[in-house]
Order: C-alpha cells, then sequence, then structure tokens
C-alpha cells in the first residue's frame, strides 16, 4: 500500500510540473511581444530539426544566468500539425524545459514570418531578440553559437 500511495503522489506531482505546451495564433505571439516590459527571447524550434534541438539546451542554461536582468525566453515549435500535442509535449519534457513553450498554429509561413520578422524566410532555428524598454530588436535566423547567444543578451540588455 506504501508503494502505491508513493507512486500515485509522484505521478501527481511529475503531472504538476510537467509543462503543457498550448496552441497558440501568430497575434497572440506578437502581442506577447508587444507587452513585454524586459528583455525577451523567442526561439523558433521544431522536435525534427536537429540544429534546434541541439541550441535549445544552452539558450535555456545561458537565459537562466540572466535571469536577474529580467531575461525572459520562450520556445516557439514550428512542428506540423500532426506533431501537436504528443510529440511537441514529449519533446519538451525530454529536453526539460522550464520556459514556456508553445506551439504556433499556422499553417502560411508567408503570412506568419513577415510578422517577427520581413527578411525571415521560414528557416529554422530562428531567434528574435527583443527588448521594448531600449527599441532592441534583433533577429537571427540560423543557429546561434553560446557565445553568440550571451553576447546578443548582453546586447539586449544594455545597446550601444
Amino acid at each position: 500500500m506504501k508503494t502505491f500511495l508513493l507512486l500515485v503522489f509522484l505521478f501527481f506531482a511529475t503531472a504538476v510540473h510537467a509543462q503543457q505546451v498550448r496552441s497558440v495564433k501568430i497575434t497572440d505571439l506578437e502581442n506577447t511581444i508587444k507587452e513585454s516590459k524586459g528583455p525577451l527571447i523567442v526561439n523558433f524550434w521544431a522536435t525534427f530539426c536537429v540544429p534546434c534541438l541541439q541550441e535549445i539546451p544552452y539558450f535555456q542554461e545561458i537565459t537562466e544566468q540572466y535571469k536577474s536582468k529580467d531575461v525572459s525566453l520562450v520556445f516557439v515549435s514550428l512542428d506540423m500539425k500532426e506533431a501537436y500535442p504528443v510529440k511537441v509535449n514529449d519533446m519538451a519534457k525530454k529536453l526539460k524545459l522550464v520556459y514556456p513553450v508553445v506551439w504556433l498554429n499556422e499553417t502560411n509561413a508567408d503570412y506568419f514570418c513577415p510578422k517577427i520578422d520581413t527578411t525571415w524566410t521560414g528557416g529554422m532555428p530562428s531567434s528574435f531578440f527583443v527588448n521594448n524598454a531600449t527599441g532592441y530588436h534583433k533577429f537571427f535566423e540560423r543557429p546561434l553559437s553560446k557565445e553568440e547567444l550571451e553576447k546578443e543578451i548582453e546586447s539586449m540588455i544594455e545597446p550601444k
């Protein structure tokens, strides 16, 4: 009986802390970006994108180092509809993501890409850095190294 109760407790404890990825539209994401009060990184990725999966852990790690500077991070999955919610949720759990993860419920890249950056062709990984307090906006349509990420966060916090 004690073992059963322990298993039930662990199940519910895990379920409470497990993040569920929610579906958003591009307008929701635009509002998040516009309403952001501090430095924000929006990282676009997919479960099938190897470079995305390689950079995600250090995006989380380095953002955590700048938490005292109010740096926020949102992971936006660009997976196809068939991958949501199961595959996207499973990958978020596997990567132990602690920052918000959303799935972009859009199919027309010609519509949603320019709403983030007019130069974005839809490639992944891509990252958008914004600090509305300073007017800082920068977009990358390629993987970033740990060093590039840290440099960009520094620039976003205290633009030159």
